[in-house]
């Protein structure tokens, strides 16, 4: 693989979507067109299930589910062993990754970036079931279903887990959906234990890798308790909260000439010349 940018060292972004996002997701979109514009590899692991394939396993994937990404990033490791990994990641994938890093000991990602990571998952996932939060729920919900409604024409979710076709369909907020499928079906007792055990907040602490978390005050999904303070910060962990931004949005200027100012402060850390 030649050097990228004129680096000394080549390097690769590797991006982490959020829930129910692809390879479609604007946000995911416009950070790759960035890189790319910037001369920057980079490359998006899909969740499973996401990437358009049904997914014919029991299991999906969920918030705390690092299984995955430390594959991943183990097959770009013995593939390019010379290139430096670099990682951004967003929502739910911002939450799995500050999990990852806080319990990994490889050691395998040089810098990264998560943005609106749901810090606390009990919590943000009861506020989404309030007021206009509701309105997110409903869209990322019937995306969830319609998942794993594809899933159960494939495969005997019923016997196992008590998930017919019509039980799915009658899951009426997300908390119900990890009560019902996401806890059972990846080991959890339960869903309270499933939001205990993989909340990123926890994490935060452990954190050996340079890491920049992005956090909006006016986030839809999360209310403002979730946030961290600065002494449950690692050393290596910096918080930088927005006023405004909402949910992996940032965006600055009018409707006519937005101005996506998230993809500038990205690159800024990731890849400052003291990094190269």
């Amino acid at each position: 693989m030649p050097p990228n940018n004129n680096n000394k060292v080549p390097r690769i972004t590797v991006l982490f979507h959020g829930l129910g996002g692809s390879i479609k997701s604007h946000y995911i979109r416009r950070m790759m067109h960035f890189l790319k514009e910037q001369d920057e590899l980079c490359v998006l692991m899909h969740f499973r299930s996401c990437s358009g394939e049904v997914n014919t396993k029991a299991r999906s994937y969920h918030a705390g589910e690092t299984d995955d990404a430390d594959f991943f990033i183990s097959q770009l490791r013995q593939r390019f062993p010379q290139v430096q990994i670099h990682a951004i990641a967003y929502s739910i994938g911002a939450n799995m990754l500050l999990k990852y890093l806080g319990t990994s000991t490889s050691h395998a990602i040089f810098s990264a970036v998560a943005i609106s990571p749901p810090f606390e998952l009990e919590k943000c996932t009861h506020h989404l079931n309030k007021g206009f939060s509701k309105l997110y729920q409903y869209y990322l919900l019937m995306d969830l279903k319609t998942n794993l409604l594809k899933k159960a024409s494939h495969i005997d979710l019923d016997t196992p887990y008590s998930l017919s076709s019509e039980n799915i369909r009658a899951i009426k907020s997300i908390y119900e959906f990890d009560e019902l499928y996401t806890a059972p079906v990846h080991g959890f007792k339960d869903a309270k234990e499933y939001y205990r055990l993989n909340s990123s907040r926890k994490f935060l602490k452990q954190i050996k890798t340079p890491t920049l978390i992005i956090h909006s005050m006016d986030d839809p999904f999360m209310p403002k308790e979730v946030i961290p303070h600065k002494e449950e910060l690692g050393e290596y962990v910096s918080l930088e909260l927005s006023k405004y931004g909402g949910h992996v949005g940032f965006i600055q200027g009018s409707l006519l000439r937005p101005h996506f100012w998230l993809q500038q402060r990205i690159y800024g850390f990731l890849f400052t010349p003291a990094k190269d």
